[in-house]
């Protein structure tokens, strides 16, 4: 990808959103919440399609947290089966696009059809290499970095591993996001401006942007702003400007 100028700008290799205002879109437009997060799934196949066309090998998308349980029980029944009927009708589009998609979150709560939609979505899928789909279901960081102590915990407890040998490398194996490198690149829309329990082992480092676009009306433009906001920083990891220039 290149910018105006013709000159070749750096792309982040992955890129996490958390996909927000869906239900705030719906009631500007005097409509039910639930006709914001139909609107959304729309937005979301266009963000698909944008980055991976621009190049982007890893795309994280939060598409509901482990606090969502918490709004309206037809919100929630909505979001749920529109999961469903998303998968079965994109998935075909996916494999023809060479997409793998996974899910990483807490699956036990989920009923028996979605569980085995998303499994018959990930094997559909499992040899695209364009780019791999993470779709964050029932996810919350602490959530995540809390069961993979619990599987580390037990590890040591049945001798497998010595307290000695954890090291960052091998608690990160413990993660959902486990093979996938960390995001370069937090879009967040609607506003808002907070991680809200969102990967948070793995954005350390990454550089934030901020819209206050919502979801429905995350355009391809305010996507290209976003990776070009990314390749206007530098990206220090904790050193000088000038290391980071002079290597």
């Amino acid at each position: 990808m290149q910018s105006s100028s013709s000159t070749p700008i750096a792309l982040p290799q992955h890129v996490a959103i958390i996909m927000d205002g869906n239900g705030r879109w719906a009631q500007q437009k005097k409509m039910p919440r639930t006709y914001g997060h139909k609107k959304g799934v729309e937005a979301t196949r266009k963000a698909i399609t944008f980055f991976a066309k621009a190049g982007i090998k890893h795309l994280t998308l939060f598409a509901f947290s482990s606090e969502n349980w918490n709004r309206p029980e037809d919100e929630v029944n909505t979001l749920m089966s529109l999961f469903v009927s998303s998968l079965k009708k994109n998935t075909d589009e996916l494999v023809n696009n060479g997409i793998r998609i996974r899910f990483i979150g807490d699956r036990n709560a989920f009923n028996k059809k979605l569980n085995q939609q998303i499994l018959k979505s990930e094997q559909q899928t499992a040899e695209n290499d364009l780019m791999t789909l993470n779709i964050a279901a029932n996810y919350g960081g602490q959530w995540d970095i809390l069961q993979a102590t619990r599987e580390l915990a037990s590890q040591v407890q049945s001798g497998a591993l010595e307290v000695d040998d954890i090291s960052a490398d091998i608690f990160e194996g413990f993660l959902s996001m486990a093979g996938s490198p960390h995001p370069d690149l937090f879009i967040r829309t609607g506003g808002e401006q907070r991680i809200s329990n969102f990967l948070l082992w793995q954005l350390a480092y990454a550089e934030l942007f901020f819209t206050d676009v919502l979801w429905p009306d995350f355009s391809e433009e305010t996507m290209q702003r976003a990776l070009d906001t990314y390749a206007s920083r530098q990206r220090r990891f904790g050193k000088t400007g000038e290391q980071i220039n002079t290597a």
